[in-house]
């Protein structure tokens, strides 16, 4: 499997998310299902069957994380050095060609991406035609409305 690049706080989420998935929502889900088991027949228990579905999904979920984990490629953008390219880990202020608008993202793994907070993923359109180049270039990317044109204003590492 190749490896999975992430940030320090991406990792970071997901060692949480992990320790919370093993001792929290395990042994609770563990505690339904006995509760679950205690009603009798279990042919027809409703809580029985979502609490082993609720199981199946937890379990599913703690084995990708781990997964994830194992093969990630931390990354500290802080101690990046590309010489002010737009890189993973980089982040990137954009001015959008036609409306003049300013933009700023920083360029993050899959997992770690959130629009809201301003990380694009590192698979994104917008991400692939940023990375390589340098404040001061025009990226062109393939939106669904056609291809739009952003001017690299700043490259930060942080």
């Amino acid at each position: 499997m190749s490896k999975i690049p992430l940030t320090i706080v991406g990792a970071e989420a997901l060692r949480v998310e992990l320790h919370r998935l093993k001792t929290v929502d395990r042994p609770s889900v563990i505690a339904a299902i006995a509760e679950a088991r205690s009603h009798g027949d279990l042919s027809e228990n409703a809580e029985y069957e979502a609490a082993k579905e609720r199981q199946g999904f937890i379990e599913g979920r703690i084995l990708e994380v781990e997964s994830k984990l194992s093969n990630a490629q931390i990354i500290d953008p802080a101690l990046l050095d590309a010489d002010g390219r737009c890189v993973f880990g980089a982040t990137v202020t954009l001015e959008d060609m036609d409306s003049g608008t300013t933009v700023t993202y920083q360029i993050v793994g899959d997992d770690e991406a959130d629009i809201k907070v301003g990380k694009i993923s590192v698979s994104s359109p917008v991400a692939r035609a940023l990375i390589g180049k340098y404040a001061g270039d025009i990226a062109e990317v393939q939106a669904p409305g056609g291809v739009r044109e952003y001017e690299i204003t700043g490259v930060v590492y942080q």
